[in-house]
């Protein structure tokens, strides 16, 4: 049955035009066109580090709904949207702009080698978990043993060498790559997001280097780099 005009929804990006506040105001002043939910998933995307579908079940349809609108809104910030919907993960990065100078709202942060080290470890392991269907869970103590392998191309400085590990499993942390697990002291689940990081052809050259480093060979280290927020400089 078709409907009048004044029965459809208004687009999502909608304003007034007769100098009245917008149907989609929240507040005194609010001049925004999008609707209560869709700000929140916005701003868990520039929140970050990612907007998890199974962490965040109610943003998560939201998105995909409004999608256009959230690319358009980020776009303005020189930011953009990347998703994974098998995976159920979106986040933001800095978008291409070529030549075009503008400011940044997140920066490229490089990782040390123990860090990479381990980041090709947690993605190893999530590729694991999802080719069996299973949950990508960690202990403390596996990362450790793992980062041990490397520990004569970084370090000759053992004490020294354990405080970088930890260091290591803390930044991973601080960026949501590990969610401890509840009531569990040194178990983390290992974010989907991971896997949308970095290039299949950035881990495959680096694993071969690492790989040829464990076994002692002298190789130049290529550390990763990661997007951050300007605060978490």
């Amino acid at each position: 049955m078709n409907l009048p005009d004044d029965d459809l929804a208004p687009p999502l990006d909608a304003v007034a035009t007769d100098g009245a506040a917008p149907s989609t105001a929240l507040f005194s002043g609010d001049s925004g066109a999008l609707p209560l939910e869709t700000r929140r998933a916005l701003v868990q995307l520039l929140a970050g580090p990612a907007l998890d579908g199974r962490r965040h079940a109610k943003l998560w349809p939201v998105l995909l709904r409004d999608e256009p609108a959230v690319r358009r809104h980020l776009a303005e910030l020189f930011l953009e949207l990347v998703i994974d919907r098998d995976m159920q993960v979106a986040f933001t990065r800095q978008a291409d702009t070529g030549d075009l100078e503008v400011p940044l709202l997140l920066r490229r942060a490089q990782l040390t080698f123990i860090d990479s080290v381990l980041v090709l470890y947690l993605r190893q392991r999530l590729t694991q978990a999802d080719a069996h269907g299973e949950r990508a869970v960690v202990a403390l103590d596996e990362m450790v043993d793992n980062l041990t392998l490397y520990e004569r191309a970084a370090s000759t400085d053992r004490a020294g060498f354990a405080k970088r590990v930890h260091a290591s499993v803390e930044k991973v942390k601080k960026h949501n790559i590990l969610q401890k697990i509840r009531a569990s002291e040194d178990r983390y689940e290992i974010s989907p997001t991971l896997k949308l990081l970095f290039s299949a052809e950035e881990i495959q050259t680096l694993t071969g280097l690492y790989r040829r480093m464990a076994a002692g060979d002298a190789v130049r280290q290529q550390p990763l780099s990661i997007d951050e927020d300007e605060d978490d400089a």
